[in-house]
């Protein structure tokens, strides 16, 4: 075995140069955050091959006097801390006097900056660790670093750059992120000489939507909470606008972009109610807590971080974004996703013009002059009914509610309704199903689940382990409202049931249920599984296809839907309603055209 020695200083450099500088995006993204820390307002970037060539980052920082340039290409040469106490309280991107250096080990750097005490700027050269002597240069104001040939020195991790056109993305991914982060800037990048981005100082909510496209475009949902020593704010899209990839999800802390497994967990369990099946939400939130409470010195990259207590972290995280998420009513005015201040993005339905005489909006339906030989008396027979309750309907309230009124039912599945702004679909199982699941959280959640007793006790034959499992689980089945005793070793009477599921069918339930105890255990159903259970049973206790509503039902459940959390979307994910204006209607008959 060769004798332990001491590495050169080159090597030394090289193998921390593979820490921080992975790729071009790296090198991009430890330069724009020395930006950053320098209090700019106004940040360039240029990159030519996807950065493996050209890297310039330029901005109008407080600059680095010219006596310190060689110190700043030095490893561990910071002033951004000076000491341990520093550390355990840093409120900058950057802080571990790494980044000029390593670049500097594996490319050709030239650092030039101009402080404003001095008279001109200092200019500095790094080709693979190799440092020059500063020079006079000539530069307004702040700092200009050019980063070229990348990897030139170590052929070999340069065969692991991928192809222009990835290493570009990665690049550009890194400029969003930091353009995510600080609205107040400008910020421009070019690539192979083209524009590709020039963004203007503006507010959070018009840059996200500026950077974020038709991932937040449609009326997000605003998240602004706050608790003692810790705030969640930004945006997160509705669970109907989710996404089949992760590729828009960005958390940061304390300004820091992050990928933080224990965030992300918090936001997927947030979400856990309302997505449908492998989507993915979008969003861009931001926690800001005390930085004496998280630790950024994980990683050389320090895009992971540690809580001091991340229990904690958790669970607001969670729950301001669940409390958020329950405010997504059915028929909720799209116009509130945007947070307070913020100019209002009119992406809901313009209203619909109307077009009686009266005072108010009319909904009852208009005389259709019919220029051809029609069945009036069917039709007459098959809405009478309908026409004859939907005045009282109309008539009953002074303003239109938001999902309005109903109209009719569509092969026995669909509630078609009518508002100010148009059309409503809603998928009455989907919706009601939604409903009942609430109701049932509701009632355990409060630990006062009501009971609805059966006025004649169904009897269900079972096996023995069945009655087993409903006499050793007595107390829980208790709990979610259900009163089910053994009749005989092999029968089972069940004698009441929640009242949210009095009309569903009671052996359904009731086998589903032992089949869940049976499956989990009644201490994972009550805990881990309770809200799969819940859904199960809901599912059993929603309103059916085919069945048909009566108008009043109808209605009835598309106020119960206004007055629901999270009714925008079934236990599965799926949307309950949607809105067709009367420009869509337009639109689809090309009227205007």
């Amino acid at each position: 075995m060769p004798s332990i020695r001491v590495l050169p200083e080159l090597v030394v450099s090289q193998i921390a140069a593979g820490e921080v500088v992975e790729r071009p995006a790296s090198a991009l993204k430890e330069l724009l955050e020395n930006s950053l820390d320098a209090g700019s307002r106004s940040v360039s970037v240029e990159l030519a091959q996807g950065g493996q060539k050209l890297i310039v980052v330029t901005d109008d920082g407080c600059g680095i006097p010219g006596k310190e340039l060689p110190l700043a290409l030095a490893r561990h040469a910071t002033s951004k801390i000076a000491s341990l106490e520093d550390l355990a309280r840093v409120e900058s991107l950057g802080f571990r006097g790494e980044a000029l250096a390593a670049i500097g080990a594996v490319a050709r750097l030239r650092l030039a900056s101009r402080h404003p005490s001095e008279p001109h700027g200092w200019a500095i050269r790094c080709d693979g660790g190799s440092i020059g002597h500063r020079e006079p240069a000539a530069l307004a104001q702040g700092t200009r670093v050019e980063v070229r040939d990348l990897y030139f020195n170590t052929p070999a991790r340069r065969k692991f750059l991928k192809s222009e056109a990835t290493e570009y993305a990665h690049c550009e991914e890194t400029f969003v992120r930091i353009a995510l982060s600080r609205p107040d800037l400008r910020l421009t990048l070019q690539h192979n000489g083209r524009l590709r981005w020039s963004l203007a100082p503006a507010d959070a909510a018009a840059r996200i939507g500026e950077l974020m496209g038709e991932a937040l475009s449609a009326a997000p949902i605003a998240v602004d909470e706050g608790a003692p020593g810790l705030k969640l704010f930004g945006l997160a899209a509705r669970p109907a606008q989710a996404r089949g990839q992760r590729d828009a999800q960005y958390l940061f802390v304390n300004g820091r972009f992050v990928r933080d497994k224990l965030l992300a967990h918090a936001v997927r369990e947030a979400y856990r109610d309302v997505l449908h099946h492998e989507r993915h939400p979008a969003y861009v939130l931001f926690l800001e807590l005390d930085p004496e409470a998280v630790d950024v010195n994980v990683h050389p990259t320090k895009s992971e971080v540690r809580y001091r207590e991340p229990g904690a972290v958790h669970r607001f995280v969670f729950h301001a974004l669940h409390k958020a998420l329950a405010g997504s009513r059915a028929g909720a005015a799209a116009s509130a996703a945007q947070p307070p201040g913020s100019p209002r993005r009119e992406t809901a339905p313009a209203p619909w013009p109307r077009r009686s005489a009266g005072p108010g909006p009319s909904l009852r339906q208009m005389a259709v002059p019919l220029s051809a030989a029609q069945p009036v008396a069917a039709y007459q027979a098959q809405f009478a009914q309908a026409l004859a309750e939907a005045p009282v309907a109309a008539e009953a309230s002074s303003e239109i509610p938001p999902l309005g009124f109903a109209l009719a039912q569509l092969g026995g599945v669909y509630i078609l309704a009518q508002n100010a702004h148009g059309l409503v679909v809603v998928d009455m199982h989907a919706a009601h199903e939604r409903i009942v699941y609430e109701a049932l959280k509701s009632a355990l959640d409060e630990a006062t689940p009501a009971s609805q007793p059966l006025l004649i006790p169904l009897t269900l034959s079972a096996s023995v382990h069945d009655v087993e499992t409903v006499e050793r689980n007595q107390a829980l089945i208790a709990s979610l409202g259900f009163d089910i005793a053994p009749l005989s070793p092999t029968t089972l009477a069940v004698r009441a049931v929640p009242p949210a599921l009095q009309e569903a069918d009671a052996t359904g339930l009731v086998r589903d249920l032992i089949q869940e105890l049976q499956e989990y255990g009644a201490a994972t159903v009550a805990t881990a599984h309770r809200n799969e259970l819940l859904a199960r049973l809901a599912c059993h206790g929603a309103v059916r296809a085919n069945r048909r509503l009566t108008l009043a039902e109808m209605n009835a459940l598309l106020r119960q839907m206004e007055a629901t959390e999270r009714s925008g979307q079934c236990n599965h994910g799926r949307p309950t309603w949607l809105q067709l204006s009367l420009q869509d209607l337009d639109r689809l008959f090309m009227r205007g055209r």
